[in-house]
């Protein structure tokens, strides 16, 4: 699989996934489908609406990307990530299949399936296999020509747009938001967070022209109410069909509160068509199960070893609120990789005008990934950014870098609440993680997925 085009070299097609689909006997209309689409956001989304469907004892599929320890990850049945017999059984058995499509393609002068491309029909087949009941499914990258828009989606969510991916997508939030409503199809659903005024052009003229009901945040539904503490947050949602008050949230920030108005009005959407009020106690029972790795995980004490798989402006910025909101650190050593497709000088320049107060040092380093820019690179960009050189620090390695961040932290004034913050690329974080022992077990209590 490693062989192929990588994720960062997505193809703007989608021919060969129906190509895919049609030698495989359609696998992707096994199930329904609630689509995921936006910049930010869109894993926890499609994990709170997982969560939620699985509390209402609906046997669930959520195809999610990049991983960050193993790539079954991506792939959840029931709560879980695919066993590793299960996710090889299927390759092997699709295998003769998807070289039938790639001799094709050849013949056509296209390249043979991407990773992202390939991957997304493992998923389908192995959901098919199961079976689910329905598949919730994260785009990739943009919308209309995205591996997963294949299926139909009987549910469109569309989470923050924001710029990311430009080169790829637009260089404005409207032309972005323009390739995501690209999931918007004829008998489905548009549930969207709130957007800036373009982006909510393009998505209400999409929607209209597909001719299917749509919600907005701030409009229809929303967080009502919010109370940051230890562990997450006290939220109430005002959903499209009724109010669901003092839910517990595991997560910390306004922006996964946010998130989670967006997953229970996606609910409404798909289980009552935004008309039946759900049923508290299962809202309450997806809270207590929802998990969300590498989204401002705590997974140290003493010093506090927080990561964050927030890769964009717009996303640091969240994050940066919710760190300052729910962490009560007066001294932050800050850990950054950052990759090269990336705005690199915007997000130290975010860094900088969130964290200058707070940051005593910042260790700028980089993953294994052959995409990750170098860390001399990364320190020039922090000097233009404002941070003073005395606290500009790089490591060739993620583990070097963690290690000279807690010898900084033991090394400050004792009096001080200090803590390390790991954030700037996924594949940082990944590496953080499986250094420190963290795995996505997916949701707590469920068996493991394909294991029968």
């Amino acid at each position: 699989m490693l062989s192929r085009a990588p994720e960062n070299d997505m193809r703007p097609r989608i021919e060969p996934m129906r190509m895919a689909m049609d030698i495989l006997g359609d696998p992707h209309g096994a199930a329904k489908v609630i689509q995921v689409a936006g910049t930010n956001g869109k894993t926890s989304t499609a994990r709170m609406i997982e969560a939620g469907l699985l509390a209402h004892d609906l046997r669930v599929g959520r195809y999610t990307s990049p991983h960050m320890g193993r790539v079954t990850e991506r792939i959840s049945v029931d709560g879980r990530p695919v066993s590793d017999e299960t996710f090889v059984r299927i390759w092997d058995e699709i295998r003769p299949h998807i070289g039938i499509v790639d001799e094709q393609l050849a013949r056509q002068g296209e390249q043979p399936l991407t990773l992202f491309e390939l991957l997304t029909v493992l998923a389908f087949s192995i959901f098919a296999d199961e079976p689910v009941d329905v598949m919730v499914l994260e785009t990739g990258l943009g919308g209309s020509w995205d591996a997963t828009n294949v299926a139909e989606s009987q549910v469109q969510v569309i989470t923050p747009i924001s710029l990311d991916h430009t080169e790829m997508l637009g260089d404005t939030e409207a032309q972005i938001a323009k390739e995501k409503a690209g999931i918007i199809n004829p008998g489905g659903f548009l549930i969207s967070a709130a957007q800036v005024p373009e982006a909510a052009d393009e998505l209400l003229a999409a929607a209209r022209e597909a001719g299917v009901p749509f919600r907005f945040e701030g409009v229809e539904f929303g967080v009502a109410e919010r109370l940051p503490g230890v562990g997450g947050q006290q939220i109430s949602v005002q959903g499209l069909a009724g109010k669901y008050p003092d839910l517990l949230l595991p997560l910390h920030g306004a922006h996964q509160a946010e998130n989670f108005a967006l997953a229970t009005a996606a609910l409404e959407a798909f289980i009552g068509g935004g008309e039946q009020q759900l049923q508290m106690e299962n809202l309450r029972l997806a809270c207590e199960h929802i998990t969300s790795p590498g989204r401002l995980e705590t997974l140290r004490t003493g010093p506090a070893i927080i990561v964050d798989a927030a890769h964009n402006p717009a996303g640091l910025q969240a994050s940066a609120l919710a760190v300052k909101e729910s962490f009560g650190l007066t001294q932050l050593v800050l850990v950054v990789g950052i990759l090269q497709e990336k705005d690199a000088q915007q997000m130290l320049h975010t860094f900088f005008e969130q964290y200058h107060s707070l940051v005593s040092d910042i260790c700028l380093t980089q993953s294994t990934s052959a995409r990750a820019i170098p860390p001399d690179q990364l320190a020039e960009m922090a000097l233009n950014a404002g941070f003073r050189e005395d606290t500009v620090h790089t490591a060739s390695r993620c583990d070097e870098a963690i290690d000279w961040a807690v010898g900084r932290i033991d090394e400050e004034d004792q009096t001080a609440t200090g803590g390390i913050l790991i954030t700037g690329s996924v594949t940082l974080v990944g590496e953080a993680r499986a250094l420190l022992g963290a795995e996505d077990t997916g949701i707590g209590g469920a068996p493991e997925a394909g294991a029968g």
